[in-house]
Parts: C-alpha cells; sequence; structure tokens
C-alpha cells in the first residue's frame, strides 16, 4: 500500500531498543519509540505528527476521564521469512474504528491519518518487530476526548493516537468458562459493536466474579432470557457442532464484527466446514453435548488468535473437553500463524506490506 500523505516526523534522540531483547516480552508492556498523534479541533484534524513516544499532558477536566467517549483497536504488524514487515488486515480495523466513532459521536478518521499514519509509524519502528515465531508487533490506535470542561455532551476536541508494543508468545492455556447469567456485556440498542473503552470497564466485575469461583473468563448471554451466546470474554467464540462451526450472528449489534472471526469463518469453510453466523442458544449448546456432536469450543481474538475452552458450566451442568483430541482449533490457529508470518501463501490479500 502507498503512503499518500508525508506526516512530520520527530526522531528519537537515541533508540530505547538497544540492549532489549525482542525474544518472550510479556503483552502490552514494552513500547516502541515513537507514536503518532493528531487532534481535532474546530471540525478539522491538525497537528498530525509522529513524535519519540512520552507521556502526555492533561487537564484533570478533560472530557474523556468524565463521560468516556474512547475508542480503540488492536492490530498485529509480522515480519515475513524474508524478514519484511506486513501488518495483518488493518483496512478492516479501520473500518471498524470509524463505526465505532461514529456510535460514540465522536469524529471519524481520514485512511490518510489511520492508514497512512499506521504504515509510516511501523516503517519508522519496524526494527521493534520481532523475527521470532508467534512473535508480533501490537498497533493500538486510539481516540478520546480532549474538551477541557465539564459538560455532558459530545466533545468539540478530540485526540488521535497510535502507540507500538512488541510482544513475545501469547500463551493462553486452555480456559475454564462460567457461563454469565446475572450481568451483561451489551444489549440490543447498546454499544456492543463498537470497541468502546466502556466495554471493557464494564466487564471486569462479571469476570472477577467468575474468577473467585475458579474460572477463568465469562461467556456473556444475552440480557433478557440469559442463554443465548454472545462473546467470551473480550473474544468472539466458535462452537463445532458436527460439521459446522457455529458463530452468534451480529444483527442485534452486542457482538464486536472481530477480524480474526473474519478471517477464522473464511478459513473454517476452506477445511471443509458450513460455517453459521446465527443465534445459539445454551439449551442446544448441552444437547449437542449430550449427544456427542459438540467436538470443539474456542475463543478468537487478535491478541491469542485462537483460544481453546476446555469446560464450560452452565448453571448446574459442567461441560469438560478432551483439548488433546482437538483437530479444528489447533489447524486453525497454526493456519493463521503461517499466514501471517509469511510461512504460507496469502490468498486473500490480508498481509499489507509496509512500504
Amino acid at each position: 500500500m502507498a503512503v499518500a500523505l508525508d506526516i512530520p516526523i520527530v526522531p528519537i534522540a537515541q533508540s530505547k531498543l538497544k540492549g532489549l531483547s525482542l525474544e518472550n516480552l510479556p503483552f502490552g508492556k514494552h513500547f516502541t519509540d515513537h507514536m503518532l498523534e493528531a487532534d481535532y479541533v474546530d471540525g478539522e484534524w491538525t497537528s498530525v505528527t509522529i513524535r519519540p513516544y512520552e507521556a502526555l499532558k492533561l487537564e484533570p477536566s478533560v472530557a474523556a476521564l468524565h463521560y468516556g467517549q474512547a475508542i480503540f483497536e488492536g492490530i498485529k504488524a509480522y515480519k515475513d521469512q524474508q524478514a519484511r514487515p506486513f501488518i495483518f488486515r488493518p483496512h478492516d480495523n479501520f473500518v471498524r474504528f470509524n463505526i465505532s466513532a461514529e456510535r460514540m459521536q465522536m469524529p471519524t478518521i481520514p485512511a490518510s491519518i489511520f492508514m497512512d499514519g499506521m504504515l509510516q509509524l511501523v516503517k519508522l519502528d519496524q526494527d521493534w518487530i520481532p523475527a521470532f515465531p508467534d512473535h508480533s508487533l501490537y498497533i493500538r490506535p486510539f481516540m478520546f476526548s480532549s474538551d477541557e470542561m465539564i459538560g455532558v455532551r459530545p466533545s468539540e476536541s478530540y485526540k488521535f493516537m497510535i502507540i507500538l508494543s512488541p510482544t513475545g508468545p501469547y500463551y493462553s492455556a486452555p480456559m475454564r468458562i462460567w457461563v454469565e447469567e446475572k450481568y451483561v456485556r451489551a444489549v440490543s440498542g447498546g454499544v456492543g459493536y463498537a470497541k468502546a473503552a466502556g466495554n471493557y470497564g464494564g466487564a471486569m466485575y462479571a469476570t472477577a466474579q467468575a474468577k473467585l469461583k475458579g474460572y477463568d473468563q465469562v461467556l456473556w448471554t444475552d440480557p433478557y432470557e440469559h442463554k443465548y451466546v454472545q462473546e467470551c470474554g473480550t473474544m468472539n467464540v466458535f462452537f463445532i457442532i458436527g460439521n459446522k462451526a457455529i458463530t452468534p450472528g451480529l444483527e442485534e449489534g452486542t457482538i464486536l464484527e472481530g477480524v480474526t472471526r473474519m478471517s477464522a469463518m473464511t478459513l473454517l469453510e476452506e477445511m471443509g466446514l458450513k460455517v453459521e453466523e446465527r443465534k445459539l442458544g445454551m439449551d442446544e449448546v448441552l444437547a449437542a453435548y449430550k449427544s456427542g456432536e459438540l467436538r470443539e469450543v474456542f475463543g478468537t481474538g487478535t491478541a491469542a488468535t485462537v483460544s481453546l475452552i476446555k469446560e464450560l458450566c452452565y448453571k448446574e451442568e459442567v461441560l469438560h473437553f478432551d483439548i488433546n483430541k482437538w483437530e479444528v482449533a489447533p489447524a486453525l490457529k497454526g493456519k493463521l500463524a503461517a499466514i501471517r508470518e509469511g510461512k504460507i501463501a496469502d490468498t486473500h490479500g490480508w498481509m499489507v506490506p509496509v512500504v
């Protein structure tokens, strides 16, 4: 993808990379030398620049801290077998970012800032992309309201930024999942489909309660009957029933349209499974489990790609799975990794070169 917008760059005096090993870094703990910053003032985006990563100076009255107008995305960059940098499906994240912005009454961001800015930033800090299997450079675009006043209304000014974080393998152990029947993540007409910061803050209490019971995460259900599946923690969820891969549909606006979810659906069809996006009730899940038709359950997301679920607890029923016998989820995870790392051909055009 050719870069169209020439963004001013203020280079770092000395790289933090010197002496830092990029192998097996924890997720989200280290950040690269530079960041992108832009401000929305008087109805237009301005002051777009790439400058050294550093702390922000904010007034205590900044609107985002009081009224929650904040959205973000999660994207990853990889190096192929020739050590060339690529970004995985960034345009899909760009589209989703603006969907979130519209829902949160925030200005949309032009591709010339989001896409071109990301490419220039990653190119500048490409030495931070770990050249090891299962490693990547996590890309975090985000936007927040920046009016310096208190008042319940959409802000008139906003700040958009992109920061980068090298990360090692995201070893997500097979999960024990509590099916949540009291607390809800999203309702029809709400902001469940947006990647809004408040969605994640609001989910923490229920997750903490599940962990007190010995579970790793919650499987969210609908707010009315508490039986129809929504998301699993911060991930989309798939159920392999017979020769079908079933994942909750998006029509009610309660589920984030994950980029990894979209990719998984494409690859699962190529693997010979029939993919269904539809309402899925826990009664159907239980019946499939008891009949032996429920073969696998897993989550999909940017961080871990594919996360195996070894146990589900719903009411008085506990569903156990022998993940050592699974075939679909491990194959899916392996194929996604091979495409991202350039080990097999990218026939879908998902990998965008950083040039």
